[in-house]
């Protein structure tokens, strides 16, 4: 018979998760062992969900033991299904999928000041996840959780996407390195995804890959919600690569990258005023504004370090950058205000903007605002100002401003 299949995190620092083991046995129907911190509460509930899962999976004689601490039903479900799996390895388990609930499609000029990562195996974090007031939530994959985990993150993030309201933030998840991480790119696709992080891209070729997966399986499941794909670039030759990876595809709409394998390829020490990453964060910037994409800072990686963290934003946004990575939520109000467009220079672009349509309505194509002369990138930055404070918090809007 097949080995104990065993998924999720037990003891009092499973917060919000459980542990389920699944020992299958040649008869004797299922044998259930269920203990929980919310028992009194949840008892027939939970008894309830995990007979219609293994029901569902095609389970039928086990010995089944959960220990739970107070997980809700879609982190129950994940566990029960990776347990089985693991369990049933040469089997083909159907999905044990929670109730889909209608999603909003994202939009391509939105906001993106910050992202929060969150480690794809551990639920606790992405419960209340949306409170902190980050732009986009971003489920990882890749470098947070454990090889041997994988699978369990992908149904959890899965289940997650589904069940989950995270409120007004973007629904982000970084897959695994292409190749590997197409075969993740299906189930969040079909969950709600709204942008995947492909990391350590290094050519045009993986971004076209994962383009091309997309489409497919949003022709196979009728989704036609906007899925979008954020390229982190994290090596010497993805830099060198920067620009043909932003034009890859229409899908494309933010470009990043990642500090830490990026210095280590090069062999360089990090250093506070980051003088060892001038030229790939210019590269970056230089190569999303070539291909009409948002240029987006890497993280912070001292999560403690609040005024570093401020400065740091306020040189990336200076630089042309539109946003940052958070690894804390302590992290999420000095990025967004680093990258919110302030009174002043809403009010400037504002004279930008009206100064060049009225110039164009009399005709004159030379416009100038007291001494200096204003030509049409500086009016399309000044427009983008405007958008980004109009998307956000902005309580006048442009026409107010005419009167």
């Amino acid at each position: 018979m097949n080995s104990q299949g065993i998924a999720g995190h037990k003891g009092r620092q499973a917060r919000s998760d459980c542990w389920v083991s699944i020992e299958p046995t040649d008869s004797g129907g299922i044998k259930l062992d269920i203990k929980s911190k919310v028992d009194f509460l949840y008892k027939d509930s939970i008894h309830a969900l995990v007979r219609k899962g293994l029901d569902r999976l095609g389970v039928s004689n086990a010995k089944v033991c959960v220990e739970d601490q107070g997980a809700l039903p879609f982190v129950i479900m994940a566990r029960l299904e990776t347990a089985a799996r693991r369990a049933l390895p040469n089997n083909k388990l159907p999905e044990y999928l929670p109730e889909t609930k209608p999603h909003k499609s994202t939009t391509r000029d939105r906001w993106r000041r910050s992202r929060l990562y969150l480690p794809g195996n551990e639920p606790k974090y992405m419960l209340n996840a949306k409170i902190h007031k980050p732009d986009g939530i971003i489920l990882d994959l890749e470098d947070s959780v454990p090889p041997e985990e994988k699978d369990a993150a992908l149904t959890l993030v899965r289940n997650a996407l589904i069940a989950l309201d995270f409120g007004s933030c973007e629904r982000m998840v970084r897959i695994n390195q292409i190749p590997a991480g197409l075969e993740e790119i299906g189930p969040i696709v079909k969950a709600g995804t709204q942008v995947i992080l492909i990391p350590k891209c290094e050519t045009a070729g993986q971004v076209k890959k994962a383009a091309v997966r997309i489409k497919e399986i949003q022709n196979d499941s009728e989704n036609d919600n906007n899925v979008f794909l954020m390229p982190i670039i994290e090596s010497p030759l993805g830099m060198f690569h920067a620009l043909e990876i932003a034009q890859a595809s229409s899908l494309v709409v933010a470009l990043t990258y990642g500090l830490e394998d990026y210095t280590a390829e090069l062999g360089a020490r990090k250093t506070g005023s980051a003088t060892e990453s001038l030229w790939a964060r210019s590269q970056i910037v230089n190569a999303a504004r070539a291909a009409g994409v948002q240029p987006i800072d890497t993280v912070f990686a001292d999560a403690g370090d609040t005024e570093g963290l401020k400065q740091n934003a306020i040189q990336a946004r200076e630089m042309g950058f539109e946003g940052k990575g958070c690894i804390h939520p302590r992290q999420i109000p000095i990025v967004n205000l680093a990258f919110t467009p302030t009174s002043q220079e809403i009010e400037h672009a504002q004279k930008i903007v009206l100064a060049y349509e009225k110039a164009l309505k009399q005709g004159r194509s030379v416009v100038s605002i007291g001494s200096k002369m204003i030509d049409l990138p500086v009016v399309h930055q000044a427009q983008r100002i405007i958008n980004l404070a109009m998307a956000g918090k902005l309580s006048r809007n442009l026409e107010e401003r005419t009167e």
